[in-house]
């Protein structure tokens, strides 16, 4: 009957109420499990505070000096294998306990991370790979033999698998597990770079542990910066509980990172680097490492620790041998494979690389951590709990909620395509009890924002006398840009602030955008002789530029007096530039470019200036790929896209497709096949082929469709 108490009860009944559960509950005939038992009920009871005032008050008693200070916790010491391997797309070919089972005692918790899995094609576009199961059989077979060992979870993101292992008898001792991926290649998301991570709950402590695989190349030091994060960015755990609000990385007690982090020693030619190895000094040859410079420097992993290396790099050998590489490319060597961590209480009982391995170009490294994970004492726990519900009793005369907003009116100036305004404002509880909060919809509304609008955090709990900063961060993409270009929608929103058992509060946001080549159609963009930003058009005018007549036709514009261009502008200057100084550049459309260097080449076709297009080949490429992507009607329209799927089998057919084109679409379409078979006449320099480009232009030009019919026209028009 407790349980099923309506809405309308009010909190000091229901505190009523926990105190009798409470009693129930802590009695032998529940054994120390009442806290569970209790907990579960009070998410029933207390709809309006989450997880209960009390529950919550030991996260909140670092903040509040009027909360009883905790002592229920001690430290249990629990050892932590970490380690990781780049196996260079093979399949396992030795044993892997000289590596895994190096350490004396076994050791409680296992991470092992493994980078380049699968190296062929199929794993990269469907994600499927038999190495995944050779592999995890190859580790269960090497875990140290002197204690058995429970599988936590298997997490992988084409070829970088992380699997986490620990001792039985602390396995109940484990909760909410949870694992989450983010690809950095390509376009900034494809999996052949990126990481994967998994986190739980161990004891009385949050564990997270990342393994990734950052870009390549010794030059791209800073996008490895950026991948880093990247990753720490959008990596996000979604918790079971729908009520707390996602984990990022940074939020957990301890992080573990393992990986192929590619930072390469710089300043020093090969023969120096070997000299220094010979030496054994590498104290030295470590002042050289990027890595290290970007430490200290504070670029990436920010408060994290590395220990130091005393073994030589594990980077770059020749296959099954422990020679330095002897190819054309004659690679430096280097400290790519690296493990830091992150939180209190952790010390380092080993840091070594395992030369016998020799079934990859690189060598796999470990290293044994002593963490002290907390632990709750369930006498001193039970104690603290009497306590706080003493405290709770004195809520009767409960006041209503109320908080202070540091600003109510948030203006965003010249908004761009692609690139993230964010605009902060402080929420004080200035009221005499905790408070929920939440932004919620407007009548007839989906979400509680415009889709080009976010809050974080969009909801949350503050106690009283607390207070937390919200961002409210605008970003304009593919899906929003359309109508934005077009005048038809404006940055502006109203947002409704609720809090629980109290008022509203409304937050204006205002801005302006700034019209981008990016998002506009075709069509559009062939009657416009000046960048975007330099044509005054009003709404209406640019509503006539999409004219189903206008548009069906290709015809001259009454309204502008001039004969449309045959293809964009923005789409020749990208292509023109490609053409001129990137034809037989190696990987080109697949290392993805610095996102700089893309909001400097947007802004060159928006505007105009500078004078030259700007950014690395790579850069120009992906720029021309999110441009592609961004099209609101793609090359081929979806009009036709039945028709593709229905004649993709025949080559005349496909060209009979080709000829429905609208004009200024079939021009796009010619021009980008025409310059793509230019790429293939110096596929000996840059290592494309069809199927390479077949797939980037049916990632991008069928704006994310992915359908195979667009896939054999570009084939087809390749051949």
């Amino acid at each position: 009957h407790t349980l099923g108490c309506p809405e309308a009860l009010s909190d000091v009944l229901r505190i009523k109420r926990v105190k009798m559960l409470f009693q129930l509950f802590s009695s032998s005939a529940f054994g120390g499990l009442w806290y569970k038992r209790l907990t579960s009920i009070a998410y029933v009871l207390f709809p309006s505070i989450p997880s209960t005032f009390c529950f919550s008050w030991f996260t909140l008693s670092e903040r509040s000096p009027s909360c009883p200070d905790f002592s229920s916790l001690s430290l249990f010491s629990g050892s932590f294998f970490l380690a990781t391997y780049n196996v260079n797309g093979q399949p396992p070919k030795e044993s892997l306990a000289p590596w895994l089972s190096c350490s004396t005692s076994p050791p409680d918790v296992y991470c092992v991370g493994f980078q380049e899995l699968d190296l062929s094609k199929e794993a990269f576009f469907f994600n499927d790979t038999p190495r995944e199961p050779e592999w995890m059989r190859a580790v269960s077979e090497a875990l140290h033999p002197d204690a058995k060992y429970a599988l936590v979870k298997l997490v992988r993101l084409v070829g970088i698998m992380l699997l986490v292992y620990v001792k039985r008898e602390h396995a109940e001792f484990l909760s909410e597990v949870e694992a989450e991926t983010v690809g950095t290649g390509i376009m900034g998301r494809m999996g052949n770079k990126g990481a994967v991570a998994i986190r739980f709950h161990f004891h009385n402590s949050d564990v997270c542990v990342v393994n990734s695989h950052l870009a390549a190349h010794i030059e791209e030091y800073e996008r490895r910066n950026q991948d880093y994060r990247d990753i720490c960015s959008r990596l996000q755990f979604r918790l079971l509980d729908l009520s707390r609000p996602p984990l990022n990385i940074m939020k957990h007690n301890v992080v573990l990172w393992v990986g192929d982090l590619n930072y390469r020693i710089s300043d020093l030619d090969v023969d120096q680097v070997k000299e220094l190895i010979t030496k054994n000094d590498y104290e030295t040859l470590h002042n050289y490492d990027q890595l290290k410079r970007q430490l200290d420097e504070e670029a990436v992993f920010e408060g994290f620790i590395e220990g130091e290396i005393q073994f030589q790099p594990t980077y770059k050998y020749d296959t099954g041998s422990n020679d330095w590489d002897t190819s054309e490319k004659c690679r430096a060597p280097a400290w790519c494979d690296r493990i830091l961590w992150r939180g209190k209480n952790i010390t380092q009982s080993s840091y070594q690389s395992h030369m016998t391995l020799k079934t990859s170009d690189h060598k796999p490294v470990s290293s044994l951590l002593q963490i002290g994970i907390k632990v709750v004492n369930e006498e001193a726990y039970k104690k603290k709990f009497e306590e706080i519900v003493r405290t709770i009793d004195k809520m009767e005369n409960e006041c209503i909620p109320s908080v202070t907003l540091s600003r109510r009116e948030l203006h965003f100036q010249d908004v761009k395509y692609m690139e993230h305004h964010t605009e902060s404002l402080t929420l004080y509880n200035d009221g005499q009890v905790p408070c929920q909060f939440e932004f919620i919809k407007k009548l007839d509304e989906p979400t509680y924002s415009k889709p080009w609008l976010t809050a974080n955090p969009p909801k949350g709990f503050l106690a009283q006398g607390a207070e937390v900063d919200i961002d409210l961060e605008v970003f304009v993409n593919r899906a929003t840009a359309p109508d934005l270009n077009l005048g038809l929608e404006q940055i502006e929103d109203i947002l409704v602030l609720h809090l629980e058992r109290g008022k509203d509060y409304f937050l204006s946001v205002s801005g302006n955008y700034l019209s981008s080549c990016y998002g506009t159609p075709i069509t559009t963009l062939c009657q416009l002789r000046e960048p975007i930003r330099d044509m005054p058009l009003p709404t209406s005018l640019l509503s006539t530029l999409l004219s189903p007549v206008l548009q069906s036709k290709g015809g001259e514009n009454p309204e502008v007096g001039e004969k449309p261009l045959g293809i964009p502008k923005e789409i020749w200057m990208m292509v023109d530039h490609l053409f001129r100084n990137a034809i037989k550049q190696e990987d080109l459309f697949q290392q993805p470019g610095l996102r700089s260097e893309f909001q400097e080449i947007r802004d060159y076709l928006d505007t105009g200036v500078p004078d030259s297009l700007p950014g690395s080949n790579h850069s120009v490429a992906e720029a021309l790929l999110l441009f592609l992507e961004s099209l609101p009607e793609p090359v081929v329209p979806y009009s036709l896209y039945q028709q593709c799927l229905d004649c993709c089998s025949s080559p005349m057919l496909c060209k009979k497709v080709i000829s429905k084109l609208p004009q200024c679409h079939k021009n796009v379409f010619d021009y980008l096949a025409a310059f793509l078979r230019e790429l293939l006449k110096n596929s000996e320099h840059n290592h494309l082929d069809v199927n390479i480009l077949g797939e980037n232009g049916r990632n991008s030009t069928a704006a994310g469709q992915n359908l195979y019919s667009l896939y054999r026209l570009f084939c087809e028009r390749l051949h």
